[in-house]
């Protein structure tokens, strides 16, 4: 097998990696060394000349270059990466996917006074204060070591490489790979590859949990809830299920009514945590139950479907609609876990995954021009479920920008009040056609699509959105056959349902539209302006004709 030892610049990468392999006749790559070796310069030289971004390219053809994992049951090689070579999704996918990861953690102080003494120069660490340097990097890096198993690395190193070796030999092949655990002010999060039934049973033995009350739908528990149950069952949890219905039919009170009164027969305690195991509308129905059933409970976040893992699961916002609209009836209740595993996709249809990509485009959209790029190289593959586009890591960086920003706005802004409405980028119109097809004809992420261009032209003609950014969001969202053609719902009734919109403030509707790298809201957008932009997206009905 393979070990993978990261951590901070001083945490002993190297002195540890080179005792283990010694150990187990291993071999051992330092991977600042086979970047030296390929730039034939040293690594200060490579940032002084091609900066961090020049390094970085460089790493990540390394770390490629290390190939598939060996998969024998001792060890047979020691791979040591530079500090920040987990940063970039695609390199932590290819390092940790297969692998055993260690992280060798220390404290910041100590750290320094490693660096102090060492000739080797780290860029991102010389002429600045080290300590406060060290802190910095620790922050930004924590969520990307956190998902490897910890061991403190203040010991000497013979008594590390021990640690090391008890982790490894724990070490189960058939538990998944974990890529990101975050704390956060809005929950845990926790994402990777064939994790979800390890994860959450264990976060509800940390909740203290005697059984996993799962609420699903048909869909969601018959693709996976075998597996998951196993994992539960094996680990001393029982399972009880209450089953809602499929998709945005779940979002009536009379089904919250329904499912409250199965909790009640369940004897379900205050105490308890619900399992929500199912896509975005599921997610939402049973977040307003936990919300609301004994006045709150705790509630674990299991999202199935792409579009509910880079965005619906996150963010707190629960709810139902009304005939009226979309979301009007809900609460703001944070989960104690989100945990997504992109395994949980592998069934999904075609349609759903394509569609979640209007979601993506609108995060893309407000400034990560990273992710504009994945979307435009991988975007349709991802689509179409390659198995070229999970092997390659293209869909966990996906998943991971999409949901990491999510939860950055919503950590900022929880309720909404200033930031987090960015986030309805494309959703003020979207909703409004979903509304006036029913909530049966688009799903959520197509809604979103005609939302986009809509905001695309309404920023063009406000003169906030540069024509050439509104073109290449509308090329993409073309390539990814996402918003085409004409939708057949009226003028008026789509209207009718912008007017409910509760993105409305002080009898002014706020408006997200784009700019050349993020975005601007308005609630100057004349009326007039809206209908025939709205009109440009719809088939003409004519007169005594509208639905």
């Amino acid at each position: 097998m393979d070990v993978v030892l990261i951590g901070l610049p001083g945490s002993g990468k190297s002195a540890v990696g080179r005792r283990l392999a010694a150990r187990h006749g291993a071999s051992f790559t330092d991977l600042d060394e086979v970047v030296e070796r390929e730039a034939g310069v040293r690594i200060p030289d490579i940032f002084a000349e091609e900066g961090e971004a020049g390094f970085r390219a460089r790493e990540r053809s390394a770390i490629a270059g290390l190939g598939a994992p060996d998969g024998s049951s001792d060890i047979a090689r020691v791979i040591a990466p530079g500090g920040g070579a987990v940063v970039d999704p695609r390199s932590r996918w290819l390092l940790y996917r297969g692998r055993v990861p260690i992280w060798l953690d220390g404290r910041p102080e100590v750290l320094a006074q490693r660096l102090r003494r060492s000739p080797t120069i780290r860029p991102l660490v010389t002429g600045r204060d080290p300590i406060r340097a060290l802190r910095e990097l620790a922050a930004g890096r924590v969520r990307f070591y956190g998902a490897a198993t910890r061991i403190t690395g203040m010991a000497e190193v013979g008594g590390v490489v021990d640690s090391v070796e008890r982790a490894v030999h724990e070490h189960q092949p058939g538990d998944g790979t974990v890529l990101l655990r975050a704390e956060t002010t809005i929950g845990r999060v926790i994402l990777g590859e064939g994790i979800a039934g390890r994860i959450v049973a264990e976060q509800l033995q940390r909740l203290g949990a005697r059984r996993a009350i799962v609420i699903s739908e048909p869909g969601a528990w018959e693709a996976t809830g075998s597996a998951l149950e196993a994992d539960f069952r094996s680990h001393g949890l029982e399972v009880d299920l209450v089953t809602l219905p499929q998709g945005e039919a779940a979002k009536t009170l009379s089904v919250v009514e329904v499912a409250a009164r199965e909790l009640t027969r369940l004897r379900v305690e205050r105490g308890e945590s619900i399992v929500a195991l199912g896509g975005g509308a599921l997610g939402d129905t049973a977040g307003f139950i936990a919300a609301t059933y004994l006045l709150g409970m705790p509630f674990i976040q299991v999202p199935t479907t792409l579009v509910a893992q880079i965005d619906s699961s996150i963010g707190g916002k629960t709810g139902v609609d009304l005939p009226e609209g979309k979301n009007l009836v809900g609460a703001f209740h944070q989960p104690t876990a989100v945990v997504i595993d992109i395994a949980l996709l592998d069934s999904l249809p075609e349609r759903d995954r394509r569609a979640a990509l209007g979601e993506a485009v609108k995060m893309a959209a407000l400034g990560d021009d990273r992710l504009l790029d994945v979307l435009e190289t991988r975007g349709p593959a991802i689509a179409r479920g390659d198995p070229a586009a999970v092997a390659d890591g293209s869909l966990a960086e996906l998943v991971e920008r999409c949901s990491w920003a999510k939860v950055e706005v919503v950590a900022a802004d929880e309720r909404e009040s200033a930031v987090r409405v960015a986030l309805n980028l494309g959703h003020s119109l979207g909703h409004a056609f979903e509304a006036a097809g029913s909530y049966a004809d688009l799903r959520h992420g197509e809604a979103v699509a005609y939302g986009l261009r809509a905001a695309c032209r309404i920023g063009v003609a406000a003169g906030v959105t540069p024509p050439e950014r509104a073109a290449r969001i509308e090329k993409l969202l073309d390539t990814l056959e996402l918003g085409r053609g004409l939708l057949p719902y009226g003028l008026e009734p789509v209207l009718a349902h912008l007017g409910a919109d509760k993105k409305h403030q002080a009898g002014r509707l706020r408006w997200v539209l784009p700019t050349r790298n993020g975005h601007v809201v308005r609630d100057d957008v004349p009326d007039d302006l809206v209908r025939a932009i709205a009109a440009g997206l719809l088939t003409p009905i004519p007169v005594g004709r509208a639905t």
